[in-house]
């Protein structure tokens, strides 16, 4: 190799290895395929190596191609924290983030928060990624993310934003026509709205499976909204934590005793991390949570126990 790749190329290489093809690569790029494919073809002659398996399927990263990643990512991680120096942007915060968020805690939690940030930083611009699943950082979907199974492997920055617990409520009017509950066995002559099984984004989703008894799921939804909705309008009992439930008495708590409980983690890319508007996401995030305890966890806002995180 005589001469050093360009960074354009480089960027070229990056955005593929995230989309995994030659059309979603143009997207991110704003570029025709043929040009991605041509970029990415002058590099590999360029480095006298291949690093991308081609199938029809898609580009995998070979060998090679893995480890030139982390190279590539740093030079990125330089280009953009220079862009925003050299802006100014050390001094206000400017550009875009995109954070992903789980749908109903970004409905109920996330955007009316995000109104105060956007108005204090006129230069800031959030893209909020509102999904049934859990945001994919491996490929740059999300700047961050709000998740149940933080990454544990690659580079990120990861911290636990909040312990949550899931309580059993119903709404009034199913209450009325059913069985009292006065105590734990008593739920297991009930019905239950639940996640559908077999559509689950985590396994920290299968929290009804710690009631102890196989329940009895009259319907099953693929995200929390629609069971919140079925829940208040009597269909049946539903597990969710305090900021889930509205405020309007369409549902009460059943059993404060009993609860599943798990972790709200917040993740980002170590080198997206490093900038500013970010970090300042991010750190809205971080302080908001620890300031509202209520929105978790019942009663006086005391800490959750300790759960040990499956494997």
């Amino acid at each position: 190799m005589n001469t050093l790749p360009e960074w354009t190329d480089l960027r070229f290489f990056l955005e593929l290895a995230r989309a995994g093809t030659l059309s979603g690569a143009s997207r991110r790029l704003e570029v025709e395929h043929t040009t991605v494919a041509r970029r990415i073809d002058r590099l590999e002659a360029q480095l006298g190596t291949t690093l991308f398996d081609r199938s029809r399927e898609g580009y995998e990263l070979t060998e090679m191609g893995l480890a030139l990643l982390p190279h590539a990512e740093a030079m990125e991680s330089a280009a953009l924290a220079a862009t925003e120096q050299l802006n100014g942007e050390a001094v206000a915060v400017h550009g875009v983030v995109r954070l992903g968020v789980p749908e109903l805690f970004a409905v109920r939690v996330v955007a009316p928060l995000l109104v105060n940030l956007l108005q204090a930083n006129p230069e800031l611009s959030v893209d909020l990624l509102v999904l049934p699943r859990f945001a994919n950082l491996a490929n740059r979907e999300a700047d961050l993310g709000v998740m149940l199974d933080p990454p544990t492997t690659g580079r990120y920055m990861i911290t636990r934003l909040a312990t949550f617990r899931l309580y059993v409520y119903a709404a009034p009017s199913y209450l009325a026509r059913h069985p009292p509950i006065r105590q734990h066995a008593d739920l297991a002559q009930h019905d239950f709205v639940d996640y559908v099984q077999d559509r689950l984004a985590s396994r920290e989703l299968t929290y009804l499976d710690e009631l102890g008894f196989t329940p009895r799921r009259r319907l099953c939804c693929t995200g929390m909204p629609a069971q919140i909705e079925a829940a208040a309008l009597g269909m049946g009992l539903i597990m969710a934590p305090p900021y889930a439930v509205p405020d309007d008495g369409r549902l009460v708590p059943v059993l404060d005793q009993f609860f599943a409980e798990r972790s709200f983690w917040l993740a980002a890319p170590t080198d997206l991390y490093r900038l500013q508007r970010v970090r300042a996401v991010w750190n809205m995030l971080r302080e908001y949570a620890d300031s509202k305890p209520a929105l978790f966890v019942h009663g006086d806002g005391e800490p959750a126990r300790p759960r040990a995180r499956r494997g």
